[in-house]
């Protein structure tokens, strides 16, 4: 895998020319800082082993043979209450900020698909990342809930036929399969307009100059050098041969990995973390951001559409270059434990036990099945 800018996106040589070779590091520049992701695809890694510098937690996940997921008591750190406690914070955030009111059609096509479920792992880790440095949930949760919202409207849009052409998502229609493509585009262009303004208006005990940075980091996440460069290149590639990794990782940092990095990075800063803090947790999302998406790819071709909730294969079907399509699932497998493991050493030098439930996260994305 080669070098890529991401500050320098917009004109990447990778998109009109292939190369063929690739170094044995990889490295990623954020708009701050340097660092390397290691090519794990050339060699056999095995999931990353516990780091000693953190405590053991209540769930953590192992891969058996069956590619199944199993988990193991422990009494220092239980994720799953955790993830349920925090959950349930959001969604109650978001029932609140997002409440049924005239005009009704724009607001229950807001709703259907801001409280159809989900794992809320975006919010989740913004508000996890604010309490790790400091911050309260409290805090973090406007932040959280705008996360969401952003989120709520790509699934919204990616899955109108003009995109995905899709007609399931979390196990239900599809917003446009039952408000119609005009509410469902207006729904999502709605939700992305609130979540700025939820977080200008609702964010309580911040300094203004930390909500302007915050609310700049996450507009630069989803424009056009972050979530939708993913997108629009990701539209491009589709039915090309001569797609190769470093496309296919450009196009992931973007469409995936940049809203993770957002959620990460806003609760940082809004939990006043030091500079230098924000950045070891900017490069942990970029790492669980890709990891999500090669797991992502993984499963849509090795689950079911109920197991997962959503239309599988449909990369197949639409000729999309994928992980596993490049690797083989063995060794997008490899890749997503090295990945995992290299998010995992950032987290050193954080107070163990705030680090906690990152860690968990990051194993949580790994290993999860659907």
């Amino acid at each position: 895998m080669t070098a890529l800018n991401l500050s320098t996106w917009p004109r990447p040589s990778f998109i009109f020319n292939q190369t063929q070779t690739q170094t044995q590091t990889h490295t990623l520049r954020s708009r701050s800082s340097t660092f390397h992701f290691f090519n794990a695809v050339n060699s056999v890694t095995k999931r990353p082993k516990d780091n000693p510098s953190f405590p053991s937690f209540s769930v953590y996940a192992v891969l058996t043979k069956e590619d199944t997921v199993e988990t193991e008591e422990k009494a220092t750190f239980n994720f799953k209450s955790y993830m349920v406690t925090k959950a349930s914070a959001v969604n109650k955030a978001l029932d609140d900020a997002v409440s049924l009111r005239d005009p009704l059609p724009i607001h229950e096509a807001m709703r259907y698909s801001l409280l159809a479920g989900g794992k809320r792992v975006r919010p989740v880790l913004c508000v996890a990342a604010c309490e790790l440095v400091g911050g309260a949930e409290a805090t973090a949760m406007p932040a959280a809930c705008a996360i969401e919202m952003i989120h709520t409207m790509s699934l919204i849009h990616d899955d109108l036929p003009c995109m995905d052409n899709d007609n399931l998502r979390r196990g239900m229609p599809t917003n446009h399969m039952v408000f119609g493509e005009d509410v469902a585009v207006l729904a999502g262009d709605a939700l992305l307009a609130f979540a700025f303004e939820h977080i200008a208006v609702s964010t309580a005990g911040v300094s203004p100059a930390l909500i302007v940075r915050a609310i700049g980091e996450l507009a630069r996440s989803i424009g056009a050098e972050g979530l939708v460069a993913g997108q629009v290149v990701d539209i491009n590639s589709e039915g090309l041969e001569d797609v190769g990794l470093e496309r296919l990782e450009f196009i992931h940092l973007h469409k995936t990995a940049s809203l993770l990095e957002g959620a990460v990075v806003l609760g940082a800063i809004l939990g006043g973390g030091r500079d230098e803090e924000v950045e070891k947790l900017r490069k942990f999302a970029r790492y669980i951001g890709l990891l999500f998406q090669v797991v992502d790819d993984i499963l849509d071709v090795t689950k079911s559409s109920q197991e997962l909730g959503k239309t599988a294969g449909k990369d197949l079907v639409a000729d999309k270059v994928t992980y596993p399509k490049l690797l083989g699932i063995d060794k997008s497998k490899e890749f997503a434990s090295k990945l995992n493991k290299d998010a995992q050493d950032q987290l050193v030098g954080f107070d163990p036990v705030k680090a906690a439930p990152l860690v968990a996260l990051a194993n949580y994305i790994a290993y999860r099945q659907n």
